[in-house]
């Protein structure tokens, strides 16, 4: 019997999956034990309170929960904190997805892309590679179905940070108009919370997500801190501060909201001049290829063509 590079990239890919599904049994197993530990608290509750019914979209999910729940056992292991390194955690926790299940539904998504790109490549592929070049491309789809969730998730957290940008002079606009009114600061975030969530869908999530923390125990300050410094935005950790002190030492509001309101609004007026000067030069360059050569044609091609007949007479 021959071995080929093809022949041994797919006893390599068998290894990979059987290695994999070893991993999984091992942490369904783990989660089983957890589900039997359990089993009787959950016993005693269910007969203390009356059945419900499981609402639909937790059916739905009920498979995405049940994998990050087994797949958040590994998160604490080497190969679960090189999978999910603390970069990711941090572009997992700017999406919005906070708790340690996101973080194992994550990790297992990196693991099934990792398996299933190579895979994929190599049933499409008809094994017209072979050799180092076979080896190369099962390696970039390796790579390539590993590092896709994490392209995802960098791409809706800078989605998230541009919509953070963009709703925080509505933002500071609406604090003070509710402080103006006589709401105190908790009122005010709750009002936002609750009737301008169309307004401010990201803020609105983050500040519902603060004061629930608030409401468990934590202090305005500890329960805004990833709020100011998981965006990396100058002009949201600022009003974060400000509401810390006024949470901490009271006084007027409305002026210092109105100065900052009036400062956002003229660096985004500064930002939009930067762009349009940007653009303005891109155009430049594109009017220049497009309609000079037809603004020639036009202006010098009649003197182009009486030249060329001149020309044609004297030579007669």
């Amino acid at each position: 019997m021959t071995i080929t590079p093809a022949l041994l990239g797919a006893f390599a890919l068998a290894s990979a999956a059987l290695a994999a599904g070893l991993c999984g049994v091992l942490a369904l197993s783990r989660h089983a034990r957890m589900r039997r530990s359990a089993r009787t608290l959950d016993h005693a509750l269910k007969e203390r309170a009356p059945a419900a019914p499981a609402p639909a979209a937790a059916q739905r999910h009920g498979l995405l929960a049940a994998i990050g729940r087994a797949s958040a056992a590994w998160l604490d292991t080497p190969f679960g904190r090189v999978a999910v390194a603390e970069e990711d955690r941090r572009l997992l926790e700017r999406c919005g997805y906070l708790d340690a299940h996101a973080r194992g539904r994550f990790l297992a998504a990196r693991v099934a892309g990792a398996l299933a790109a190579p895979l994929a490549w190599l049933a499409l592929g008809h094994g017209a590679a072979h050799g180092a070049r076979f080896m190369l491309l099962m390696f970039i789809a390796l790579s390539a179905g590993f590092m896709a969730p994490k392209w995802f998730v960098r791409r809706r957290a800078l989605a998230r940070q541009r919509a953070v940008s963009a709703e925080l002079p509505m933002f500071v606009d609406l604090l003070r108009l509710l402080q103006g009114v006589g709401l105190s600061l908790d009122q005010s975030l709750q009002v936002m919370i609750q009737d301008f969530g169309n307004v401010l869908p990201v803020m609105s999530m983050e500040l519902a997500l603060a004061q629930g923390q608030f409401a468990t125990g934590r202090t305005r300050e500890q329960s805004m801190k990833r709020l100011s410094t998981s965006y990396d935005n100058e002009d949201l950790a600022a009003i974060v501060r400000l509401i810390v002190q006024v949470e901490k030492h009271g006084g007027a509001v409305q002026e210092p909201l109105r100065q900052f309101g009036d400062r956002l609004r003229e660096t985004r007026r500064a930002m939009l001049r930067e762009r349009i000067g940007k653009l303005t030069v891109k155009m430049t360059g594109v009017m220049v290829i497009t309609l000079l050569p037809a603004l020639l044609i036009i202006t010098a091609g009649p003197g182009f063509i009486a030249v060329v007949r001149s020309l044609s007479t004297l030579h007669r």
